[in-house]
């Protein structure tokens, strides 16, 4: 049995708090090519999530919000906002599936946030995520200024705090 408890997270949140991309993740899957990937994501506001999608191979992805409040935003093939939720448990807003060959991304909304993820495997960085070209590239910091205006003005057309 894996437990997933505040004690076992208590290091991702702090590594996560210390990274310069503002998010950490632990993996529950033994090996990369594991049939069902699991993680915990721990993140923080002003971490960027390049808006992307699972395709070639197919991939539905599940986020369960443990604890803060992050929203999900699905996009169109241009990047306008289809649908968005902003999980909190305070809410009971628990989760969202997001269904293969699907763009989106999540914005960390309070310190701490940490997400339980759910994503059909096997992991492979070449294929796993394609992302859009209508977003701002990542780079390893995260902190590049046309990320944080992406953001920034994501969270504005949404109204979201």
């Amino acid at each position: 049995m894996i437990e997933i408890t505040a004690e076992s997270l208590r290091g991702l949140k702090e590594e996560a708090k210390h990274c310069r991309r503002k998010r950490k993740n632990l993996n529950y899957h033994p090996k990369m090519d594991d049939p069902i990937n699991r993680m915990v994501h721990a993140m923080n506001p002003g971490t960027y999530i390049q808006p992307h999608k699972h395709e070639d191979p197919d991939k539905r992805e599940i986020f369960i919000i443990l604890e803060g409040r992050v929203a999900v935003i699905e996009f169109d093939d241009h990047g306008n906002v289809i649908q968005n939720i902003i999980l909190d448990r305070t809410e009971g807003k628990y989760g969202v599936e997001i269904p293969a060959c699907t763009w989106h991304s999540i914005i960390a909304l309070e310190e701490d946030s940490m997400v339980y993820e759910v994503k059909d495997g096997p992991y492979f960085s070449i294929n796993d995520k394609h992302f859009a070209s209508w977003a701002p590239a990542e780079n390893s910091d995260g902190g590049r200024p046309e990320c944080q205006h992406f953001l920034e003005d994501l969270k504005r057309k949404l109204t979201i705090r």
